[in-house]
């Protein structure tokens, strides 16, 4: 089982009696699921099996499914709707009353939507529920194509994101071995300063109390045991099936916020530089876990 990506293409073909057609389904990113639908006149009720097909199939992205078809022409017997011409003609005749707009010629009427109709698919709805099934199931296999592109995605993601997963824990058992000399570093700079200010040698009792209370505020153990689980929570929700994306986007946000505050309690040059590389890989962490669904 493996995650899917967002982004893919689909494509598939078909024909029936006079009639041929093209689906294609293509997808991007998206934090929610977006589904369009393009097909041609006459065929509009396809779009609810459109949706319907991609809702499940996907939880995220944005989808364009696009219906190309044509019939051939030998079978293309037409019809002028005539009620619809006359409603052009009302909707325009006070235009060409007043002079806005010269009268419309027929070549131009017969052009506009809906004017010219295939007359024998009017006729035989039998026919026509046919193509549509037909189509529709070519809908169907053109989502099964983008489905396939998806996870072929995720796959490829999950193995770029498991490797920052296992850089990110490799900075973390680096982190935690630096941690522990933290005490000792700041007891002895905190000894360096007050002897220092004072001028003079300062009990080993007043430092070792002070050290120890600046130790505790610098204590990253918690920090470092909470990077541990997330990086645990990581390596199981790549490994699940499904749409993990939003859960991986608030898990980079955990890991980030812990690496922050590691960051701002580190007392040594070199676990700050750990810091950084760490907060560096999370946020390359951040920018692929946006393409997972």
């Amino acid at each position: 089982m493996a995650i899917s990506g967002m982004t893919g293409f689909g494509r598939t073909e078909g024909a029936s009696g006079a009639w041929s057609w093209a689906v294609e389904a293509r997808s991007v990113n998206g934090r929610n699921l977006e589904v369009r639908f393009r097909g041609p006149p006459g065929f509009e009720g396809l779009e609810r099996a459109a949706r319907e097909g991609a809702q499940a199939r996907f939880q995220r992205g944005q989808l364009t499914i696009g219906l190309q078809a044509r019939r051939a022409e030998a079978a293309a017997a037409v019809q002028v709707n005539v009620e619809q011409l006359e409603r052009y003609l009302a909707a325009g005749a006070p235009y060409v009353a007043t002079g806005m707009a010269a009268a419309p010629r027929l070549d131009g009427l017969l052009a506009l939507r809906g004017v010219i109709e295939a007359a024998d698919m009017l006729e035989d709805p039998e026919a026509q529920a046919a193509l549509e099934a037909a189509m529709a199931a070519s809908i169907t296999a053109a989502l099964d194509a983008l489905l396939a592109a998806r996870r072929e995605e995720g796959g490829a993601l999950a193995g770029v994101l498991g490797g920052l997963v296992e850089r990110i824990a490799q900075l973390v058992g680096q982190a935690q071995d630096l941690a522990a000399g933290q005490p000792a570093a700041i007891k002895e700079r905190f000894q360096r300063r007050m002897t220092e200010l004072a001028g003079e040698a300062v009990s080993e009792d007043r430092i070792v109390q002070e050290a120890a209370a600046l130790a505790v505020k610098a204590d990253v153990r918690e920090e470092l045991d909470r990077l541990g689980g997330h990086i645990e929570a990581a390596r199981g929700l790549l490994g699940s099936d499904g749409a993990v994306g939003r859960r991986l986007d608030f898990l980079t946000q955990e890991f980030m916020r812990e690496a922050n505050t590691l960051c701002s309690k580190s007392a040594l040059s070199a676990l700050t530089a750990v810091g950084l590389d760490l907060k560096a890989v999370i946020e390359q962490f951040r920018e692929q876990v946006q393409n997972v669904e």
